[in-house]
């Protein structure tokens, strides 16, 4: 029996922080094939991404036109990945082009809107192509979740706090919204009001998301990605963190995205709905 061809993936923002792991994770995977590598920072034009990342060469250079990678991926037999960490500000077309090139995005970049979402969702089901957004490819972060989930069942006062390195772009973080929005999804509006509060400086609260639930954001160097969920209740606090100190903890999660988005024909939201 032939084995199966191996999955075409396309790196974006492969120079980056997280780019750089893909890269490393994805040249490992026996049943993976790093084919393009595509970044806008000028200084790595050219450059091999395997040299870039700190992984030996790969013949893979870095360029800066996605659009011509991605035509390059429609000529494999095998229908391509494109993994894309990049910038909130682009990650939209980014999208829209691979699935117009029939390239299935695997997407870490968070900062997109709802109604970006929902316009992908429509666009990604019309093409029939699998397409994965996921805010947090870590497993610890999706089993802080479903914690939460429990949680909330007897507690009705939470906030989160997310904290990030200060190269992150986008505020609150996309695990944090992701997060709110699944304690939302179980129909209880959270955090009755004690008192009729008074912001001295106006976002000392946080900002209000699903559900009356306030979200809080840092962003200092020395951090990675790091959250928690605090729970109250009179004479207690229950807190659930989730802490990273290297970013190879999202490579199984970007890994299983990557086979799992081939089998998609519309958008998926969240590593939680396919493991």
């Amino acid at each position: 029996m032939a084995s199966q061809s191996p999955i075409p993936v396309v790196v974006n923002g492969a120079a980056g922080k997280m780019g750089r792991e893909v890269v490393k994770a994805v040249a490992q995977a026996e049943d993976m094939m790093l084919l393009g590598a595509v970044d806008t920072n000028p200084n790595v034009a050219g450059q091999d991404v395997g040299e870039v990342a700190g992984c030996g060469p790969l013949e893979v250079p870095i360029l800066s036109d996605l659009q011509s990678t991605l035509v390059m991926a429609t000529q494999e037999q095998t229908q391509g990945v494109m993994v894309d960490f990049t910038h909130p500000s682009g990650v939209y077309e980014n999208i829209r082009a691979a699935i117009a090139y029939g390239v299935r995005p695997v997407v870490g970049t968070t900062g997109l809107s709802p109604e970006q979402i929902q316009d992908l969702g429509e666009f990604a089901e019309k093409a029939s192509t699998g397409c994965l957004i996921v805010p947090n490819f870590s497993i610890g972060v999706v089993l802080m979740q479903q914690a939460a989930i429990q949680a909330s069942k007897y507690f009705d006062h939470v906030e989160i706090i997310e904290l990030h390195h200060n190269q992150k772009a986008d505020a609150p973080s996309g695990t944090a919204i992701k997060t709110a929005e699944m304690l939302g999804e179980l129909g209880k509006r959270y955090n009755p009001a004690a008192v009729e509060e008074e912001e001295k400086l106006q976002g000392a609260r946080g900002s209000v998301g699903q559900d009356n639930i306030r979200i809080h954001s840092v962003r200092l160097p020395g951090l990675i990605a790091h959250q928690e969920i605090l729970f109250g209740a009179p004479g207690q606090v229950y807190t659930l963190r989730h802490d990273t100190s290297d970013r190879a903890c999202y490579m199984p999660g970007v890994l299983l995205s990557i086979r799992q988005v081939t089998q998609l024909t519309s958008l998926v939201y969240g590593l939680e709905k396919i493991i």
